[in-house]
């Protein structure tokens, strides 16, 4: 009798037991084994549930069929310079994943939109003082990044009337939204975008493209949400641009350093809304059955659902 598969889940910050009891239900031919560091029997390993492991881990599985990440990123999977090159990559995409951060985008939108941090503050201070929100039709809303979660925040977004567009690297046909693409491109989006929403993946190109150059492109009191990568945002280089009134405001829910250092301006600034990385959460249950069809795909020799292409790193 063969004895049954083995999927090693390798997360410092996801409750592995919700994990485990959604793989009992999508996946129950699959022995579950969590690791914290060193994984036993190593060779009897067939699938990788992952997110941040540690550097070198994947690579100590000689049989692996399958790296599943537990995110619509895989950023933080590439970073590992040993992670076994021949071993198919898949991400999540997951329709609740993408319903909440289109959710986090609206929210932080007409949020920046219709000014709230400036009412929360005359709110602390007492003060009674009404001011008028440009517009909807008049407010250029950019979309760094018109992939699965790009464009589904566009087209949430649209019955708002705000005048939308999209920067990505190829040219994308969306209804209501303007496309801009390529590097030669950046300048004139950023040029008209008084919010700025960042959903891009992190890749080498794009690591570190919010900057204050871009900033210094953007529309003097430009808005910026992002929902991606803290790897994607300089942070001095933001903080420096909200004091200067160039930026004026932003919503972060991701950062260079997670958690975010109590040291850090960024929690104090006026102008910042800081979430915990909270935009998009991860459901195991959908994402189980999803991962489950992935492993049942390799198994007949295909490519895993929503493969990465290794070379682009998404």
């Amino acid at each position: 009798m063969a004895a049954p598969e083995r999927l090693v889940f390798i997360s410092p910050s996801d409750p592995p037991g919700d994990w485990e009891a959604a793989f009992r239900t999508a996946a129950p031919e699959v022995e579950f084994v969590v690791s914290r560091g060193e994984v036993e029997r190593p060779e009897t390993i067939d699938w990788a549930v992952v997110w941040k492991p540690p550097a070198g881990a994947l690579a100590r599985l000689p049989n692996l069929r399958c790296v599943l990440s537990l995110g619509a990123g895989v950023d933080h999977i590439l970073l590992d310079p040993g992670y076994p090159r021949d071993v198919p990559l898949s991400r999540v995409v997951d329709p609740y994943l993408t319903a909440g951060m289109s959710e986090y985008v609206v929210l932080h939108v007409l949020a920046h939109h219709r000014d709230l941090p400036h009412s929360l503050g005359h709110q602390a201070a007492g003060r009674w003082k009404p001011f008028a929100a440009p517009r909807a039709d008049e407010t250029r809303v950019g979309i760094l990044g018109l992939g699965e979660l790009g464009l589904d925040a566009a087209r949430k977004l649209r019955p708002f009337g705000y005048r939308l567009a999209g920067w990505s690297l190829g040219r994308k046909a969306e209804p209501g939204v303007e496309s801009f693409a390529g590097a030669g491109e950046l300048g004139a989006f950023l040029a008209r975008s008084d919010i700025l929403v960042c959903l891009l993946p992190l890749t080498p190109a794009t690591r570190g493209i919010l900057n204050s150059a871009a900033f210094d492109r953007l529309p003097r009191g430009a808005r910026l949400i992002n929902a991606a990568r803290g790897g994607h945002l300089i942070e001095s280089d933001l903080v420096a641009a909200l004091d200067e009134g160039q930026i004026g405001g932003a919503t972060l829910d991701v950062f260079q350093s997670e958690p975010l250092p109590a040291t850090s301006p960024l929690w104090t600034h006026p102008k910042v809304i800081v979430t915990p990385h909270i935009a998009a959460i991860t459901d195991p249950r959908s994402t189980a059955q999803q991962m489950a069809e992935s492993m049942a795909r390799v198994r007949r020799g295909e490519a895993p659902l929503n493969p990465v292409d290794l070379t682009k790193g998404y």
